[in-house]
């Protein structure tokens, strides 16, 4: 996999949500039982959205070019986008226009001290930082004893996507083994359309596609998300299972990067299950999990 076709990307984006809108939905009336086309038909899109039916089309075919924000915003309009699938949207427009900038995110650069130093502030929390290709940039002590399953692939940077689709130890990770697989290929996807020139994640794309049959019928819906806030349930080689509330907050400082912070409500199961862990993490200090570092940012997915 050595580019995006972005106007294949527009063209399955925009037909697959069409497909899943009955006209009933649209608050439009279906009259007879053939019809051959599944959800909305492409002259009922355009009629909802405001334009011609060959401009429709046009967009439908991948070519998005003029197509101007009161277009686009009324064309989500139409497919009943929700935020992440708006976003995806303009973001495919951006990359396929004609004059687009090559403008490129850096999400590989080395952190600031600071940002380490603030997760080292964090003590009673697993805490770390990623990129949007779910390549692991920094963690704090308990984050590193908390992921000690993924950072057991030597390769760096760790990336949890990799872990997810590629290491079976991942099914026994993450309890919600289904959920998470489809949280990490709406992710990847999103950030497909927001970083079109970044060839290390188009490389992790054509990895995961290549060697796990899974995420090809994941990556073929064509589902984009969000992923900033909600339950993790992880069950820990060492501690057992842990139902974890997770906050995922952007890091300003480094446009591109996300904050990870996982809590659980004092006295509950999860919160002892953490201080055990805490325990745990103190106990191999200078040992092997530190060992297991996040260093090597600027590796390749080879």
């Amino acid at each position: 996999m050595g580019h995006i076709d972005y106007r294949a990307e527009i063209r399955e984006f925009l037909s697959s949500r069409r497909a899943r809108i009955a006209p009933e939905q649209a608050g439009l009336t279906a009259y007879g039982s053939n019809r051959r086309v599944k959800g909305l038909r492409r002259e009922e899109v355009a009629m909802l959205a405001g334009v011609s039916v060959d401009y429709y089309i046009r967009m439908e075919r991948g070519n998005l070019s003029g197509a101007s924000e009161g277009v686009l915003h009324a064309l989500a309009g139409a497919l009943q986008l929700d935020e992440a699938e708006r976003e995806h949207l303009f973001s495919l427009a951006r990359a396929a226009g004609p004059g687009r900038a090559r403008r490129r995110r850096d999400p590989s650069a080395a952190l600031r001290p600071a940002v380490q130093q603030m997760l080292d502030a964090i003590s009673d929390a697993p805490a770390w930082v990623r990129n949007g290709r779910h390549d692991i940039l920094a963690m704090n002590s308990l984050a590193r004893a908390l992921y000690a399953p993924v950072l057991a692939d030597p390769r760096r940077p760790a990336n949890t996507a990799r872990f997810v689709y590629l290491d079976p130890a991942a099914r026994d990770f993450f309890v919600e083994w289904e959920r998470t697989a489809n949280d990490a290929a709406a992710m990847l996807r999103l950030e497909a359309g927001r970083s079109p020139h970044d060839k290390a994640l188009i490389e992790l794309i054509g990895q995961l596609s290549t060697q796990s049959e899974v995420f090809r019928k994941r990556w073929a819906s064509h589902d984009v998300r969000f992923h900033r806030s909600g339950r993790k349930v992880l069950r820990h080689p060492v501690v057992g299972r842990l139902d974890l509330d997770f906050e995922s907050l952007d890091v300003l400082s480094k446009p591109g990067l996300r904050l990870n912070v996982y809590t659980a409500p004092a006295g509950s199961p999860t919160a002892d299950g953490l201080k055990l862990l805490a325990s745990w993490a103190a106990t191999r200090e200078g040992g092997d999990l530190t060992e297991q570092s996040v260093e090597g940012a600027d590796d390749t997915h080879a």
